[in-house]
């Protein structure tokens, strides 16, 4: 049976020619050496190595160990760059040109595809604020009054954002449970996971301007999933009255790969209905439809435990934009945000298992390997792929003895 050419997909393949999500691969031959690709079903394109007749004319960007040069040249140049490489990978004349380009996606190694320069992550789930309200304030309101009004935040840790497949060590801390007299120190014993999504930055913006919801596009390039892991009883302890730190700051895993966003443009959709009208900074009725349909999947162990909606989100990514700046906070090339834990409003449509498990557990395991997988619908019934997300948990390091 003859071998089947890299460029014939099976069909549904959700990384074809409406996709093409960008990252940074290495070869066994050349591991020092980082290279620009492209993904195209199971393969990965080599964009440095394109033939002159093929190149975009900002092809010095592509030449780059990093997709930061390309996230810094704006929406012309993403435009530009993307309509050449579909070309390349489609037109039957290119073929013999490409396909010696073309490297098997078993057989390379991806990193982290951009320098992260600053990571915010939201709390945009209705659902998933609600359900943590009522396990962590059973007799008070679920949402805290500001909820509805604008997007919360926190800033995390752009040094420990780490690319998928790279082991998460159990955190040491320390820990409060209610009936404890006092804080003790040790291995968390409820780590979590968070189903996230992800918002990558590539034009900046000038110091104290902030960032209308119409200039999202401008300003956003591309999207991916976020594993924002979590340890509750850190957390817990810690969060009142400043929020997440410690809990959080320890791992948030990425794709290797970063869909552009125009490939989402047959899955946006109508946010859910707001509760209360919005600041003009914020509303978002006449705007695009900021909402994405994004079908997400969560397995631990191989087993499926939650299918969170994408599209249940109270607040978008627009407005988490127009928020994150609107005191006048300045974007840089290469910063994250992520939406916050994504949970829908049936019991297995929630993103951390806090939530699965009504604060009761079991949570994580040494050993335990969770992936998050996700698509959305894309022109003409195809599916647009995000690249998956995974870590494996290994034990936390040993504590030095006394002195």
């Amino acid at each position: 049976m003859p071998e089947q050419s890299p460029f014939d997909l099976p069909e549904g393949d959700p990384f074809g020619p409406h996709t093409l999500p960008y990252g940074v691969f290495s070869t066994a031959g050349a591991p020092a050496l980082r290279r620009l690709g492209v993904r195209y079903g199971r393969y990965v394109l080599d964009l440095s190595a394109l033939p002159e007749p093929l190149r975009p004319a900002h092809a010095e960007l592509l030449a780059a160990p990093t997709l930061n040069p390309l996230l810094a040249a704006g929406r012309p140049v993403w435009t530009e760059v993307r309509a050449a490489v579909r070309a390349a990978l489609t037109d039957p004349a290119h073929r013999s040109a490409v396909a010696p380009l073309l490297h098997p996606l078993d057989d390379v190694t991806l990193h982290l595809p951009f320098d992260v320069a600053d990571y915010v992550d939201f709390y945009a789930s209705e659902h998933h604020a609600t359900n943590v309200g009522k396990i962590f304030r059973p007799d008070g309101a679920a949402l805290p009054p500001n909820w509805k009004h604008l997007p919360i935040g926190y800033h995390g840790r752009a040094g420990t954002v780490v690319v998928s497949g790279t082991p998460v060590v159990r955190p040491n801390g320390q820990r409060k449970a209610p009936a404890d007299a006092a804080p003790t120190f040790g291995p968390s014993g409820r780590l979590d996971i968070e189903a996230e999504v992800g918002f990558v930055v590539g034009t900046p913006s000038t110091l104290h301007e902030p960032v209308a919801l119409e200039s999202f596009r401008e300003h956003v390039f591309g999207v991916c999933l976020v594993n924002d892991w979590s340890a509750r009883d850190i957390q817990a302890w810690e969060y009142v009255p400043l929020g997440p730190f410690l809990g959080k700051s320890f791992a948030t895993s990425v794709s290797a790969w970063i869909t552009p966003l125009d490939a989402f443009d047959d899955a946006r959709t109508v946010p859910p209905a707001r509760d209360f009208p919005l600041l003009p900074y914020l509303d978002d009725a006449t705007a695009e439809p900021g909402g994405i349909d994004l079908r997400i999947e969560v397995r631990i162990k191989d087993e499926t435990v939650s299918r969170p909606p994408f599209a249940s989100m109270y607040w978008t990514a627009a407005q988490q934009l127009a928020h994150m700046t609107v005191n006048g906070a300045s974007l840089r090339t290469g910063d994250l945000y992520a939406s916050g834990t994504v949970s829908g409003p049936e019991p297995d449509q929630r993103g951390c298992l806090l939530e699965l498990t009504e604060g009761k557990g079991p949570f994580l395991q040494d050993g335990d390997e969770v992936t998050l997988t996700a698509w959305a619908p894309g022109p003409d019934g195809a599916r647009i792929g995000l690249g998956e997300v995974t870590g494996r948990i290994l034990p936390a390091p040993a504590m030095p003895p006394a002195p």
